[in-house]
C-alpha cells in the first residue's frame, strides 16, 4: 500500500470567536459585593462556548452593572414595564439574525458588536437571597442568560425555553455553578423572572 502523503480532512474546523467584554459600573456597590470583572468575563465566555458561532468572528459585549432605579427606567422606556427587573439585554444593530450564528455579511476580523447586558443590584441580590444561592452565581447566570439573548436565543415558547435553559445549564456547569432550573428551583418561574430581551 503506497502512502500518498497526508489527506485533506473531511472534518470541519469549528469556528472560533474572540470575545471582548467591557464592564461598566454605574453603581459602586457591585464592587463592595465582590462582583469582579474577571467573573463577569468568564460568564460571558461560558455563554459563547455553550453556543459557539458558525463563523469565525471577533465579538464584543458590554456588561453594565447598575441599580434598580436605572433598570426600572430602561424597562419602562424599552419594554413598557414600569418596574425594576434583574437583567435586560440590548442587542446592537450588528446582532446575528439567527440563534448562534454570526451574520455572513460581517467580514472576518471585523468586530461584531453583540450589545449590552444590564443587571440591577437590588433585584438580583434579593433573588439570590430568596434562592439561598451566592450572589456571584446568580449574577453569572444573568450574564449567561443575557449573552444568549444577544446571540439570538430566546424563551418565547416551551421549545425555545428548553433550548436556552440547556445552554445556560451547560455554560454554568463549565463554571462550576449548580443548575438554576433543578427541581428545588422552579424551572419556568425562575426563567420568568429573567427579563426579556429589550
Amino acid at each position: 500500500m503506497s502512502d500518498d502523503g497526508p489527506r485533506p480532512s473531511t472534518r470541519q474546523t469549528p469556528a472560533t470567536c474572540v470575545l471582548d467584554v467591557d464592564v461598566v459600573r454605574h453603581d459602586g456597590a457591585w464592587t463592595e459585593r465582590g462582583i469582579s470583572d474577571a467573573m463577569l468575563e468568564l460568564a460571558a465566555h461560558a455563554a459563547l462556548a455553550s453556543a459557539p458561532p458558525t463563523k469565525t468572528a471577533h465579538c464584543e459585549v458590554t456588561v453594565v452593572l447598575t441599580d434598580d432605579a436605572e433598570i426600572r427606567e430602561l424597562n419602562r422606556t424599552w419594554r413598557g414595564k414600569d418596574e425594576p427587573t434583574n437583567v435586560l439585554s440590548f442587542p446592537s444593530g450588528d446582532m446575528p439574525g439567527t440563534a448562534g450564528a454570526i451574520d455572513d455579511d460581517v467580514p472576518d476580523g471585523v468586530p461584531v458588536l453583540l450589545g449590552d447586558i444590564v443587571i440591577a443590584l437590588e433585584t438580583t441580590a434579593a433573588e439570590a437571597a430568596e434562592k439561598a444561592i451566592p450572589l456571584s452565581d446568580h449574577v453569572s447566570h444573568l450574564v449567561v442568560h443575557g449573552a444568549l439573548h444577544l446571540l439570538g436565543f430566546d424563551h418565547l415558547n416551551d421549545k425555545e425555553a428548553e433550548q436556552m435553559e440547556d445552554l445556560e445549564r451547560q455554560a454554568l456547569a463549565s463554571l462550576g455553578i449548580a443548575d438554576p432550573y433543578a427541581d428545588d428551583v422552579p424551572a419556568r418561574d425562575s426563567n420568568a423572572g429573567l427579563a426579556e430581551i429589550a
